[in-house]
């Protein structure tokens, strides 16, 4: 074998490891990217999460309290109006409901790793249940103002918020009513552009991903 031939196969050889080694670190600079990313989205994930709860607890709390101190127009003492809407919050309710169970879905499946081997490196929920808590935030807000909009039918925001510096010693206390509703309705408001975060996050996680295993 000629020194010529050596020199070009030496050469071969070393542009092959140069290039195993150029495709290594760029796997690894890959992963730790999908790492970074990852830690964001289960970081926003878990911010939505409490915020779900939250909205859905102070939201059933406020129909709770009104289903427990709600008297017929019958015994003449009416703690709330004859005509009252409690759409906008059940919508809250719902909407509560549905993204805390999505987010929590979302946390389950990045956390438990054989869920995780069945679905694939961009698994489907985290796509999935950002996405269902996306819509369903933004139906519960879409709702809650819409049926919100009546000037002469009180909502339940409205009623305890009106009567909100009324003294009790029991239930039902308007201040504190109308302070948990005011903070569910600032809170549903957030999700909306949490969840879209949340699902543009792992969109792009997935895209990562993809392109990782391609590589």
């Amino acid at each position: 074998m000629s020194s010529s031939l050596k020199n070009e196969l030496s050469s071969s050889e070393f542009e092959v490891e140069a290039q195993d080694l150029q495709l290594q670190a760029q796997l690894q600079s890959n992963l730790r990217l999908i790492n970074v990313v990852n830690g964001s989205r289960l970081a926003l994930t878990v911010l939505a999460l409490a915020a779900g709860i939250t909205v859905l607890g102070v939201s059933a709390n406020g129909l709770m309290v009104y289903h427990q101190t709600y008297l017929p127009v019958d015994f003449y003492l009416p703690l709330w109006p004859s005509q009252f809407d409690l759409r906008p919050t059940t919508a809250l309710v719902a909407g509560g409901v549905v993204v805390t169970v999505a987010n929590i879905v979302s946390l389950f499946f990045s956390k438990v790793q054989a869920l995780r081997s069945l679905t694939g490196p961009h698994a489907i929920a985290s796509l999935a249940a950002p996405a269902v808590g996306f819509i369903a935030s933004l139906v519960a807000m879409s709702l809650f103002y819409a049926v919100n909009s009546s000037s002469t039918v009180d909502n339940f925001q409205s009623w305890t918020c009106r009567w909100n510096d009324v003294p009790m010693s029991m239930q039902p206390h308007f201040g504190t009513l109308c302070k948990q509703s005011q903070a569910g309705v600032v809170l549903s408001v957030l999700l909306v552009p949490l969840e879209a975060a949340i699902l543009a996050v792992a969109g792009y996680q997935a895209v990562l991903e993809r392109q990782t295993t391609k590589a």
